[in-house]
This record gives C-alpha cells, sequence and structure tokens, in this order.
C-alpha cells in the first residue's frame, strides 16, 4: 500500500513537474529587458548633405509612375524611385547612397508629395546604415521640412528631419535634383553595450528551475 501511494505521488509529481518546466521554458513571447542591458549611449547630432537625383526619362529613369489616375490632375498618382544620391549637384559626383521608396501626389489642388522612403548610404562613414522619411513634401515651397522617423545600423534609434531644397528642374521631363541637408540624433554609432546581468525574467525562471530541482530531490530521497 505504502509502495502505491508513493508511486502514485511520484507520477504526479513528475506531470506537475513537467508542467512546470513546460510553462518555465515557453515564457511570454516578450519581456521588459530595459533594465536587463547597460545601453552605454552618448547622444550625437550628425548633419548629412547629399543631393537627391530624381529621374524620369532617359534610357534608365530611376522614377517610375505605376499607378495613373485617368483625368485626375495627378492626384493619386503613385512613383516607385531607386534615386541616386551624390555628393555634389553635378550627376556625375560620387554616389554615396540610395533613396528608394514612393511618393504620390496627396492633394487635390496643389502639387504636394507623401514620401515614404529610405536614405541608403553605400560610402563613407556611414556606409551600411540607413535613415527612414515619411512625410508631406509641397514640391513648390523652397524649403520643404519632412521628418527622419528611424534608421538601422549607425542610426539605430535615429531622430531628426530632413530639408529639401529643389536646385534643378525639368518641366518637359520632370526631372529634378533636390538639395537634402538632413539633421539626425542618433547614439554612438547605434551601439549598445550588453550587460553580464541576467534580466529580471531570465532570473525569474532560473530559481523556480533551481526550487523544483532542489525539491524533486528530496522527495526522491524519501
Amino acid at each position: 500500500m505504502a509502495s502505491l501511494l508513493k508511486n502514485t505521488l511520484t507520477i504526479t509529481f513528475y506531470f506537475i513537474l513537467s508542467s512546470s518546466l513546460l510553462h518555465l521554458s515557453n515564457g511570454a513571447y516578450s519581456e521588459d529587458v530595459s533594465k536587463a542591458s547597460s545601453m552605454i549611449r552618448v547622444e550625437k547630432t550628425t548633419h548629412l548633405h547629399f543631393f537627391f537625383h530624381d529621374l524620369h526619362s532617359g534610357k534608365s529613369p530611376t522614377a517610375i509612375k505605376i499607378i495613373g489616375i485617368p483625368n485626375s490632375g495627378g492626384f493619386g498618382d503613385v512613383y516607385v524611385m531607386d534615386n541616386a544620391l551624390t555628393e555634389h549637384q553635378e550627376a556625375t559626383s560620387d554616389v554615396v547612397g540610395r533613396a528608394q521608396g514612393m511618393y504620390t501626389f496627396a492633394a487635390q489642388n496643389q502639387p504636394v508629395f507623401l514620401m515614404v522612403l529610405t536614405f541608403e548610404f553605400t560610402q563613407g562613414e556611414f556606409s551600411g546604415s540607413s535613415l527612414s522619411v515619411l512625410g508631406r513634401n509641397p514640391i513648390m515651397d523652397d524649403v520643404r521640412e519632412m521628418p527622419i522617423i528611424g534608421g538601422s545600423g549607425q542610426f539605430r534609434y535615429a531622430n531628426g528631419y530632413a530639408l529639401a531644397h529643389t536646385v534643378w528642374a525639368d518641366p518637359t521631363t520632370s526631372d529634378a535634383i533636390v538639395e537634402y541637408n538632413v539633421y539626425v540624433k542618433h547614439y554612438n554609432n547605434g551601439e549598445v553595450a550588453a550587460s553580464s546581468t541576467p534580466s529580471p525574467a531570465a532570473r525569474s525562471r532560473f530559481l523556480s528551475l533551481l526550487s523544483l530541482f532542489l525539491f524533486s530531490s528530496l522527495f526522491l530521497m524519501y
């Protein structure tokens, strides 16, 4: 009878132990790690200056209309782009990156673009890093301001603004060259030094597993 009771308790215990371990191993799909990593951040502000070449004509256009609305006066038209970013205004100047994304005519009574694009840098200190822009671009204004909403690589956690100024435009072909001055705040090359201290959730899981292990050892001894 005692043996049967012990076997029953053993099976019950292992069932509870297995269920607990499964729960602990799965956990939640997210956890707060803000206190688990010591983020060694030094905020800096970087000024970027380059020229954006929006080319609709020629053998190799870099901006193409993908949606056109008949009799709309341009409203609703959508363009996709892969425009060169150069160090100076001339097309032969060194290419420092690409502007990839799309823009659409977003106003009925005036030439206003909604810009959704990424500046992907391919040369210099920020090669391999990018900045994302989302904003309203009233193209007839002398200077237009659009927000920087994020970035990658050395621009991780980035925010700031971009100032656009058209330096040349051909009304026949819609080709244009736009000067950009971008001011962006970011943190010491986007690097975050991870702490060796485990997160609170990890510590909790470890202590729970340790307690279960000790309890099981004591149980089996008796």
